[in-house]
């Protein structure tokens, strides 16, 4: 019988590590944007998940004014404060908050059709 040597790292792997040590924006929280179908070929975009100590007002202007389109912020008991949008903006924000530095990529979730 041969003997195989094996050995075991003394330092465990901890899969979380980097989510606890990063203090990037957005850490350890997703941000999810999603449509809702209105009426006809009308829809709203949501945007929920961002960091409580941004300010939403100035994110909601710089939206509204970098796709022209109206919005406004929408206080819920349960989910806090949500942007919502006129219109499919779903890459559009996507693309904003990353080159913002607001959110990082693998932090959004775009969900809807």
């Amino acid at each position: 019988m041969v003997e195989v040597g094996i050995q075991i790292p003394t330092k465990s792997f901890d899969p979380f590590a980097e989510a606890r040590e990063s203090d990037g924006p957005g850490a350890k929280e997703y941000v999810h944007i999603r449509i809702q179908q209105r009426n006809g070929k009308k829809s709203l975009t949501t945007v929920q998940g961002l960091r409580k100590e941004f300010s939403y007002e100035k994110i909601l202007r710089d939206l509204k004014k970098e796709f022209c389109c109206n919005g406004n912020v929408v206080h819920d008991k349960e989910l806090g404060k949500i942007i919502q949008l006129q219109g499919d903006q779903r890459k559009n924000v996507s693309h904003f908050l990353i080159q913002a530095g607001l959110v990082r990529k693998d932090q959004i979730k775009i969900h809807g059709f």
